[in-house]
């Protein structure tokens, strides 16, 4: 492979059919002693639940029951 003038290296067919990567794929660049590893970027459920109940508020903080008691209390009016 060689690289282009933008910096750009074409994966060839063989190998992104063989990883499944296609237009829009997400792929990580790293370096481990000499070489320089692109993997494709895999989505982990577990990772991605993790990541969004980090992003939210904490549990502690949020009354999980405070939506259904207040409807409750709504419809009882």
């Amino acid at each position: 492979m060689r690289v282009g003038p933008k910096g750009q290296v074409v994966i060839p067919k063989l190998l992104r059919e063989a990883f499944k990567i296609a237009p829009g794929s997400e792929v990580t660049f790293s370096i481990e002693g000499e070489r320089l590893v692109l993997r494709t970027a895999r989505a982990d459920t577990v990772e991605v639940f993790e990541r969004i109940a980090r992003s939210g508020p904490s549990l502690r903080r949020v009354n999980p029951h405070a939506a259904y008691e207040g409807q409750l209390r709504r419809r009882r009016r």
